[in-house]
């Protein structure tokens, strides 16, 4: 299992709808997430610094394979279609992230 962070920006008038939008999280898209080995997904909310911090843990072996396939599940892209305008992708994201992965440098259980 891997322990995984990331960061984006959310536009300040759309977090109410970012909200609204996961407190009922479409079915297929958490099955989508599921399936490609994802667990103990989290997104938490930085105010007055609109931004998004995102952990899950990836319990695959192929996660490059396991991302391709949730970003070809066509429900998924529907989804991205409304969650996509409520983001903000920060400029030091590397080429082809939208949210920036972060370095993990501390842990305990």
């Amino acid at each position: 299992m891997e322990r995984m962070g990331m960061v984006i920006g959310i536009v300040p008038e759309k977090i109410d709808e970012y909200k609204a939008l996961h407190a009922a999280v479409w079915p297929r898209v958490l099955a989508t997430l599921a399936a490609a080995n994802v667990r103990n997904y989290s997104i938490f909310l930085r105010e007055p610094e609109n931004l998004l911090f995102g952990y899950w843990e990836y319990h695959g072996s192929d996660f490059d394979a396991d991302m391709r396939a949730v970003a070809e599940d066509p429900e998924t892209q529907r989804w991205w279609t409304f969650c996509g305008p409520c983001q903000r992708p920060l400029a030091s994201r590397a080429d082809g992230e939208h949210w920036a992965m972060m370095e993990p440098v501390f842990h305990v259980d």
